[in-house]
């Protein structure tokens, strides 16, 4: 093998998919899905289990009613959870001890607690002493509260990633501090945190299940509620993964086209 010939399947093999062609992909794609379809078929077959999803289609609104529920609760968290995240993140680089303090102790007070405590107390404790008594408000707050402590550490660890020397260099120009993070910080920050965010916004939808606890109607509890009026649980529960696969593929595709957006951000 030549030298050339030799450099160029290594360079492949670290991952660069803009030179594998387009059928390369198209076959490797559908040979994955076969193999999974291959396990999962044997698996189900091997299943004795008498099936009936004709009691279970009587109740098809109630899934797209949870769906479209979920979809909107998880949409309003994810925007309300950035600010949270972002403004947490700053807050840790504050001048100002107990803005900076705050900020620590809401990250480590968030990750330190089960989220199914905290849907308890912000809704029973914090929203009731506030008179906030809409449920679907207090768990959209809730899960932006709990996704921000995460998402801020992402956001924190992408600005720390950025050397020294080059805040030294905007500040030696003249750069305003928002100038500074608009210019310098931030677009070299947007791509190394995509992929940890896109993460944590997919688990931020299917956190949203928890909120079944307070009887937001949502796609997880409606989906209970089905398996308790049918008795049909395998039937009840397999839409549920669906429609959740429905919500968080699209975000996985949408963070691997940016990071390709901004692949020479950085």
């Amino acid at each position: 093998m030549s030298r050339r010939r030799f450099q160029i399947l290594f360079a492949r093999s670290k991952g660069n998919h803009e030179e594998i062609p387009r059928f390369g992909r198209a076959v490797g794609v559908i040979s994955a899905l076969f193999l999974l379809a291959l396990v999962f078929s044997f698996a189900f077959s091997r299943l004795h289990y008498g099936w009936n999803w004709d009691a279970v289609y009587q109740y098809r609104q109630k899934f797209v009613s949870g769906w479209l529920i979920t979809l909107a609760i998880s949409a309003a968290s994810l925007v309300a959870s950035l600010v949270v995240g972002l403004a947490a993140a700053l807050s840790h680089r504050s001048p100002f001890l107990p803005l900076r303090y705050l900020g620590k102790i809401y990250v480590e007070l968030i990750r330190g607690t089960p989220l199914l405590v905290q849907i308890l107390v912000f809704f029973y404790v914090v929203a009731d002493a506030f008179g906030i008594g809409n449920r679907y408000v207090v768990g959209t707050l809730t899960l932006a509260f709990f996704a921000g402590a995460y998402i801020s550490e992402i956001i924190r660890a992408g600005i720390e990633s950025v050397g020294e020397s080059q805040l030294d260099s905007a500040r030696a120009i003249g750069l305003t501090p928002y100038q500074t993070y608009r210019y310098v910080v931030f677009p070299q920050v947007m791509r190394r945190i995509l992929p940890p965010l896109a993460g944590q916004f997919a688990s931020l939808i299917k956190d949203s299940s928890l909120l079944s606890i307070i009887a937001v109607s949502e796609f997880t509890l409606n989906a209970q509620e089905v398996n308790a009026f049918t008795y049909s649980t395998m039937e009840s529960y397999l839409p549920l993964a669906l429609g959740y696969l429905a919500l968080t593929l699209p975000i996985s595709m949408l963070s691997k086209y940016l990071e390709r957006r901004y692949r020479y951000a950085s």
